[in-house]
């Protein structure tokens, strides 16, 4: 966890900060090795401190031991300010995108009071930034994700049938996942029939899946605190022709995807050259999100293959493939796989199967 910490110590100048307090889970956990539940980093040029309370003391001591633990209880006055004035901090930086307006009133309240040299500086992306590149431990771990999601998908697809409703076939995949390694779901199942495929995040339901259904699964599995993402669409029962051109222009729009996304291509560029096979078939209204999205710690995470998005995408980085066309009243189509960029070119993690219907 060293490298990763001087790493982070070296972005303070950029950001204009000579500490930062760390709140996120995900940003607790990649900078320290702690993953309970309660916690917050205070990192300076000089120290590393986790502070959290009795009930994960002895957790925090086993797995962040390059950090000096704090045992706490709420009251920030106890602690927080007595670490500025020893630390010398004028410009500490804090999480804007997950501080509440109650914690940073107190963390303000706490400064006036007893540092009040010292100023909160919102800052936002800081770890993010260091995330977003993963090395090849991070990348195996979600591997393994990705062969767990992808055996449970191969295990249930092939009993999805016309009569089973869709909360019998989420509770299937997720047993699967966990018998198989998986730790707590990334995110909840989504598993969408007949309309509501037309749904881009729609829960399980007691519905009925019926003949003909356009059936979208989105499932992921998480391994070592990392996830994976995939999405699948298969047809219960007999397609009609509608569902295989949908199918087929969705395949299309990912494969272009695939065959055009290198290290350096902007997130924006990726996604359009899916976007324009879906636009060209006449669908392009009908493909309302993003390509794709980082996977790591977070299931959604950095980079993003967004229209507009002028970053490039570059070795190391993870992230989601995925297309989709959803008609209201009829339903929807999407394909995802999770990949990963090595030595200039993109390598796909996914092995799910995928359905063809020529």
């Amino acid at each position: 966890m060293n490298e990763r910490l001087e790493r982070l110590r070296s972005l303070f100048d950029k950001y204009k900060i000579d500490s930062l307090l760390v709140t996120n889970a995900e940003n607790r956990r990649y900078l320290s090795g702690f993953h309970g539940s309660a916690g917050i980093l205070f990192i300076t040029n000089g120290q590393a401190i986790l502070a959290t309370d009795f009930r994960y003391t002895e957790q925090a001591v086993s797995q962040a031991p390059d950090f000096e633990i704090l045992r706490i209880a709420n009251n920030l006055d106890d602690w927080f300010p007595a670490l500025c004035r020893k630390n010398n901090i004028t410009h500490l930086g804090f999480e804007a995108f997950d501080v509440s307006y109650d914690l940073y009133c107190r963390l303000a309240e706490a400064l006036k009071r007893h540092a009040p040299s010292c100023h909160l500086v919102p800052s936002s992306g800081i770890v993010e930034e260091l995330r977003c590149i993963k090395d090849s431990e991070e990348i195996a771990r979600i591997e393994k994700a990705v062969t767990i999601s992808d055996f449970a998908f191969n295990t249930i697809a092939p009993t999805i049938q016309p009569g089973k409703t869709e909360l019998q076939v989420a509770w299937e995949i997720e047993k699967c996942l966990r018998e198989n390694g998986s730790e707590n779901l990334p995110f909840e199942i989504i598993v969408a029939s007949g309309p509501k495929s037309a749904l881009p995040h729609a829960h399980p339901s007691e519905r009925v899946i019926c003949d003909g259904d356009s059936v979208v699964i989105d499932m992921g599995a998480r391994y070592g605190g990392y996830a994976s993402d995939l999405s699948r669409t298969i047809c219960a029962g007999t397609p009609s022709d509608l569902f295989k051109k949908i199918y087929t222009i969705v395949l299309d729009a990912q494969t272009a995807a695939l065959r055009i996304i290198s290290s350096g291509i902007t997130g924006g560029d990726a996604d359009a050259a899916a976007r324009e096979v879906i636009q060209q078939a006449g669908h392009g209204e009908a493909f309302g999100h993003s390509l794709g999205h980082g996977v790591g710690l977070a299931a959604h995470e950095a980079p993003r293959l967004s229209p507009g998005v002028n970053d490039p995408l570059l070795d190391g980085m993870v992230f989601t493939i995925e297309p989709g066309i959803y008609l209201s009243g009829w339903g929807g189509v999407r394909i995802e796989d999770t990949a990963v960029l090595e030595n200039g070119e993109l390598r796909v993690l996914s092995r799910a199967e995928k359905a063809r219907y020529d």
